[in-house]
């Protein structure tokens, strides 16, 4: 067991969003004053990782996000993602087959009630697919029971008004089955929200449950309205389509989302017995509810899953309790739960000798309102936690580059990187003064490509492309850096570099060149 270190800590900063693209045009760190960043491509070694995905688990072509990147990054081994699994267990129709399925099709058969399935319609696959939801509509309409979808539009992990021709292309579908009808529809701004932004939760919850909300003869015409008034797919109001009552006691409800993070309090408020964040707030008495994956532990107690979690064992949080050492988490609320719950590969647990530090997000409606976020609070609790050389490993992140680009504000999105490079500077200065070791990387590119380039519209999706890892005072030890890497690598890499053996179960491969 090791417990004393030579060289501490040894810090992995993730600069979400921040990826490599070389071309200057629409790219806002190319375009923005980081004398750091560009200080560090000089003085440092670096080398080119891949983020998006089978270098992810992600299908072939299909990008990276947050929750996949720091969840192979913390496992140190590629980590199969629930959107391949999910969709071959529809193709091979193994969902049609699980307990939860069948239970709750024989409980809506036996006592006449409707199914409201809800979930992101697009194909964007970071939280959802559309062809997942048709899946589950396909399931109760073969069965015969009446059918509501509850459509939250994307525009994020999407182009921004792409939320019309994916509707229309569900309708397409579900008009070939009987009984089943999109009731609602509103953008993931309310029905996704992950910030504890209740108001906007409960226009959401409204239209869902009765269903209150303006009424719309069709979705297109809904859809068409909204972006009228100049609000595209994400911020959407919840509105009801005609013919939509609400939701009954005695109906089933299935929240179609994988990704757990935006489906939590959409579902606690609507099945947590005593919850109490949103006035006058009908409790409908479900025969069942359920979940594509496991949202929390908590969520557990009031919904069934179709796909529990497959646990990984000897990922990088573990290793480092093993040998009796101290490790910190350090993120704002929008990626918190990215260095805490999905860096230790889905578990809510903290371990023995693990500090969490989670810095208030600014509460703005969009960040390109306050670009900075709460970067300049995350660094100062940073630099203390360095210079306190009271931790072993540090993993934090820095959330500007992707929810400020996810807003499509070019201006924003180079404020927002050049305070993440004051941060970065600040980050260096702290642990040259203690001799650390520094990898400033990223979990997926996002802010380098601002406008589509064909055509010409805001680009807020992430992108497939590479990120740097670039090793800050890391030793004449990692001066040679092998290419080819990907995310999968960047703990390898940390263990090599603290002298500690890395178990067989973690397949990457560190960069450091042998």
């Amino acid at each position: 067991m090791t417990n004393k270190l030579a060289k501490r800590p040894t810090v992995l900063c993730i600069l979400d969003g921040w990826g490599y693209r070389e071309d200057a045009n629409d790219n806002a760190i190319k375009n923005a004053n980081v004398p750091n960043w560009n200080r560090f491509l000089k003085e440092y070694p670096y080398t080119l990782i891949e983020t998006s995905g089978e270098d992810v688990g992600l299908p072939d072509g299909q990008m990276g996000n947050s929750e996949v990147g720091h969840m192979n990054i913390g496992a140190g081994r590629i980590v199969m993602q629930e959107l391949p699994r999910i969709s071959k267990a529809f193709k091979t129709h193994e969902v049609e087959q699980k307990q939860v399925m069948i239970d709750l099709v024989n409980k809506l058969k036996q006592n006449g009630g409707a199914c409201h399935i809800a979930g992101l319609m697009s194909d964007g696959g970071v939280h959802s697919h559309q062809d997942h939801i048709l899946g589950l509509c396909e399931i109760m309409s073969k069965n015969g029971i009446k059918t509501y979808v509850h459509a939250l539009l994307d525009g994020r992990d999407t182009p921004p008004q792409s939320g019309i021709d994916y509707v229309a292309a569900f309708e397409k579908e579900i008009a070939k089955l009987n009984g089943v009808m999109i009731a609602t529809v509103g953008g993931r701004y309310y029905g996704m929200d992950r910030d504890n932004r209740w108001e906007r939760v409960e226009l959401a919850l409204k239209a869902l449950i009765d269903a209150k909300g303006e009424v719309f003869e069709n979705s297109n015409t809904l859809i068409e309205t909204s972006y009228a008034n100049s609000k595209n797919d994400e911020f959407v109001i919840p509105a009801i389509i005609k013919g939509y009552q609400g939701m009954k006691d005695g109906d089933g409800f299935i929240m179609a989302n994988f990704r757990s993070d935006r489906a939590r309090e959409l579902t606690r408020a609507l099945l947590e017995p005593s919850f109490d964040k949103v006035a006058d707030l009908r409790k409908v008495k479900f025969v069942d509810a359920i979940a594509m994956t496991e949202y929390s532990v908590e969520h557990n107690a009031w919904m069934k899953v179709i796909f529990p979690p497959e646990r990984l064992t000897k990922i990088y949080g573990e290793i480092i309790v093993q040998n009796g050492l101290k490790q910190l988490r350090i993120a704002e609320t929008e990626k918190y739960a990215h260095v805490t719950f999905f860096f230790n590969g889905g578990e809510e647990a903290v371990y023995e000798g693990e500090d969490r530090i989670l810095i208030p997000s600014p509460k703005v409606a969009t960040y390109d309102l306050k670009p900075e976020m709460s970067a300049f609070e995350v660094i100062e609790k940073l630099e203390e936690a360095v210079l306190s050389e009271k931790y072993d490993t540090i993993i934090v992140n820095f959330a500007n580059g992707d929810m400020v680009g996810h807003t499509g504000m070019m201006d924003a999105a180079i404020k927002a990187v050049e305070a993440v490079d004051q941060c970065i500077g600040r980050l260096e200065k702290a642990i040259l003064k203690v001799n650390g070791n520094l990898i400033v990387t990223a979990d997926h590119g996002n802010c380098e490509l601002m406008k589509d380039q064909v055509t010409g519209k805001p680009y807020t999706a992430h992108t497939v492309g590479k990120v740097y890892a670039v090793m800050v005072n890391c030793g004449e030890k990692a001066k040679n850096l092998r290419e080819l890497g990907r995310l999968a690598d960047l703990t390898p890499t940390m263990l090599d570099l603290m002298g500690i053996a890395q178990p067989a179960e973690m397949t990457g491969v560190s960069l450091i060149k042998k």
